[in-house]
């Protein structure tokens, strides 16, 4: 079996392992990670001999600690990502390369049917009826997007949010409100299979689906890492914040999982404050007083227009995956207006946690 994990802000691991009456065997770890000294690799291998299959990863990187000779130095590697690289190999995980990715980024769409779209096109992907698919989009209205469990008289100020002509929309996903402007926001949505993610924890799948546009961004000049659970900063400060759904396969088979990033390109702090009701404990969480220091703009720290961004975006992810164009079927386009009407336009889920 043969498992790959690139580990955040690191170099990839490779594990081709084997189970045999319940244990490993015939493990060999490779990579283009920097190890020292060179019988750290060997201790590796057999810390992992023999251990049971069963084990989880923060088991397996247990024992390769315990096994490394001192004054062991790695770079671009860790004890943990080897053991989730062996997760990854036993759970025959996909990898990003063995698929087909199709590209949709369309024209502008109601902030209601955006919900819609991924939604229908995460349950396409689970039915293998869709390709793995990035999807970037573009804001019809302003909106605040609340978390699938937030409670909508906590998170929205109704005044503001009519004064600036602001709509409110529940996603699928957990996480925190946005609020988002046409031309001020960058937004994609990752539609998986569920095997891209297999091996990994739900905090390492954030990291594992984020790092490609960490790649990007530093092309762009920006150092940006990822922050747990969910957020990718840079010494400026946050700008971006994901969320994930998982959804089940027919007749709950392997599924396909959701991965949504919203990135501030440009930001009315002033407006926003007025819309949400951000409350002192969030501001103290992120070691700052103010909204504005909160979420620093991509617009200031690149420098360059929204779609130059965009561009590059994808670029980065077509040199690494490769990417082809594509668009929202007839038939997905018809289900996810229905749903958008009937699901994410209704009081009954906009304020289901009221």
């Amino acid at each position: 079996m043969h498992g790959e994990y690139k580990v955040p802000g690191g170099k990839l691991v490779v594990v081709d392992v084997e189970a045999e009456d319940g244990v490993l065997r015939h493990v060999r770890v490779a990579g283009d990670f920097f190890l020292e000294p060179d019988e750290a690799l060997d201790a590796v291998n057999r810390a992992l001999e023999g251990a049971p299959a069963d084990t989880g990863a923060a088991g397996l990187a247990a024992r390769i600690e315990a096994a490394l000779p001192p004054g062991t130095v790695m770079y671009g590697l860790s004890a943990d990502g080897v053991g989730i690289a062996v997760r990854r190999a036993l759970a025959r995980a996909t990898d990003w390369t063995d698929y087909d990715w199709q590209l949709i980024h369309d024209a502008p769409q109601p902030p209601a049917l955006h919900m819609a779209l991924d939604e229908v096109l995460t349950a396409e992907v689970a039915a293998g009826r869709r390709p793995p698919t990035l999807r970037v989009w573009e804001w019809g209205a302003p909106a605040v997007i609340i978390g699938s469990f937030q409670s909508l008289r906590n998170e929205v100020d109704p005044e503001g949010a009519a004064r600036h002509g602001v709509e409110v929309v529940r996603r699928i996903s957990g996480g925190g409100a946005m609020f988002v402007e046409p031309g001020n926001t960058i937004t994609y949505s990752l539609s998986v299979p569920e095997s891209l993610v297999q091996g990994l924890s739900f905090q390492d799948s954030y990291a594992y689906l984020d790092d490609w546009v960490l790649g990007a961004l530093g092309d762009m000049g920006i150092r940006a890492w990822y922050q747990p659970l969910n957020d990718i900063a840079t010494d400026q400060g946050k700008i971006a914040g994901a969320a994930q759904k998982r959804i089940v396969g027919p007749d709950g088979g392997p599924g396909a999982v959701l991965h949504h990033v919203t990135m501030s390109y440009d930001i009315d702090a002033d407006k926003m404050v007025e819309v949400l009701r951000i409350g002192r404990e969030k501001l103290s969480d992120k070691g700052t007083g103010s909204a504005k220091k909160r979420v620093d703009p991509l617009r200031r720290q690149t420098g360059l227009p929204r779609e130059a961004v965009i561009d590059r975006m994808i670029a980065s992810f077509r040199a690494r995956y490769g990417l082809a164009p594509g668009g929202v079927t007839d038939a997905e386009l018809a289900r996810a207006q229905e749903l958008a009407r009937t699901k994410f336009s209704s009081p009954e889920w906009t304020a289901r946690v009221p």
